[in-house]
């Protein structure tokens, strides 16, 4: 492989309709001749929308079809503003639709199974799009099917990569389109298994696919274009006064990224950080700005950083008779964790009760709490947020309790979780 190969990522929003696609055309003209490989998000929400159809089918409500059509109808407007009327990507679009229809003709399956058939659609479709338009542009690209590349267990939804497979693969593949002079262009999200069922890397997992890319061709460098200029001190739309990190080390990206920081996907950093590859996160609105560079050499110090996750669960899990919660309970309740897919965020035991707080993701608390109750008490509490602190000063933690319920805290080191909820505001009749 080229040794100054660099891997560029672009996410939905990137590529949410014509003018976007332009823009990323724009910015690729920079790297024309260089080695480059292109990983893409499905466009906008279509990701949404596509769990929409798997929604009606999986419910047999006969209405798959018309959300579908819609999907259809957004796809080819956009390549309308791009192309014309007329132009090969097209057929490429309805030979990649059959694909969902043929599965909405037949009864529906396992729901994570179907869910990684149909979802997926989104990013073959943005990837043909795309890769038509930089075509158009004189910049010659090569489209290339993630699934045979990314080789996967059978953990529908949330997929492990098989490394040493996926590894050769890539180079296999790949080598000999960058050395011919054209950009490669995958898509994000996917892969498949030993026997060629497609698979899916987590949602929002197209930052873990150029990760994987990024690892597995030695790439001197692996670019995120977002919406942002770089990684900030917090979420500009739920905070004011947030600033721009110029620099951040690997380990503390893994932090936030693990707390809930949204700007990058938690899986992303690992297989870069184990090759020392550097991360930097641009923006597509403005190019030319420095970003933010993730290495290993960093400077220590930094400014508090906080992270929001909403739709949080918490779990008071206790023993229905007169035991203490000891280890063979927790053994029993980190299993049912494990089959469950419970994505834990914070825990605490006491002696009669252990506490856990979750992402709430479609039905699984519902089946965790089902799994549970012969055996255990579990009472459950929606509807709340864990705020995380980096670097925390006493001022802003207070702050952010301010007119909230603190319903699990935690200390370690220089982080402060919280686990609250809003405080219904009493009015005088």
């Amino acid at each position: 492989m080229p040794k100054n190969l660099k891997v560029y990522k672009f996410g939905g929003a990137s590529v949410k309709d014509a003018e976007s696609i332009r823009n990323v055309g724009n910015i690729l003209q920079k790297e024309k001749g260089n080695p480059l490989v292109i990983i893409v998000s499905a466009m906008g929400k279509n990701t949404n929308a596509l769990e929409g159809v798997l929604k009606e089918h999986f419910n047999q409500t006969g209405k798959a079809n018309e959300v579908l059509e819609k999907i259809k109808q957004f796809h080819y407007q956009i390549c309308n503003e791009l192309f014309g009327e007329k132009h090969p990507v097209y057929h490429d679009l309805n030979d990649t639709f059959v694909e969902i229809e043929w599965i909405l003709e037949d009864e529906p399956e396992a729901y994570d199974y179907m869910y990684d058939q149909i979802v997926s659609v989104g990013e073959l479709l943005s990837s043909k799009i795309l890769t038509a338009y930089l075509n158009s542009q004189d910049l010659p690209t090569q489209w290339l099917d993630a699934r045979g590349i990314i080789r996967t267990d059978e953990l529908y939804r949330d997929a492990w990569v098989q490394w040493e497979e996926t590894e050769a693969n890539a180079k296999k593949q790949v080598a000999p389109i960058v050395e011919s002079g054209k950009f490669v262009l995958t898509q994000g999200f996917i892969g498949s298994t030993a026997d060629n069922n497609t698979t899916t890397l987590g949602r929002e997992g197209s930052d873990y696919t150029a990760a994987i890319f990024s690892f597995c061709l030695n790439a001197e460098s692996m670019s995120i274009w977002k919406d942002v200029e770089g990684v900030m001190t917090a979420d500009p739309r739920l905070f004011d006064q947030v600033t721009k990190i110029d620099k951040l080390s690997y380990r503390e990206a893994i932090e936030m990224t693990y707390y809930g920081a949204k700007v990058i996907h938690p899986k992303t950093i690992k297989p870069i950080q184990n090759k020392n590859i550097p991360l930097y996160v641009k923006s597509y609105e403005n190019p030319s700005a420095e970003g933010t560079m993730i290495t290993s050499d960093v400077n220590s110090s930094y400014p508090p950083m906080i992270a929001v996750e909403k739709n949080q669960v918490m779990l008071n899990i206790s023993t229905k008779d007169f035991s203490f919660v000891a280890e063979h309970h927790i053994k029993n309740i980190f299993e049912e964790i494990a089959e469950k897919r419970l994505q834990v965020n914070m825990m605490q035991n006491t002696a009669i009760s252990f506490d856990i707080c979750v992402n709430d993701i479609d039905d699984r608390v519902e089946n965790f709490v089902e799994a549970m109750k012969e055996d255990f008490e579990v009472t459950i509490e929606k509807g709340l947020e864990l705020i995380t602190i980096r670097h925390f000063q006493k001022p802003l933690v207070e702050s952010l309790k301010h007119g909230k319920i603190v319903m699990m805290e935690h200390r370690i080191r220089e982080t402060v979780q919280l686990v609250m909820k809003e405080v219904p505001m009493m009015v005088r009749k």
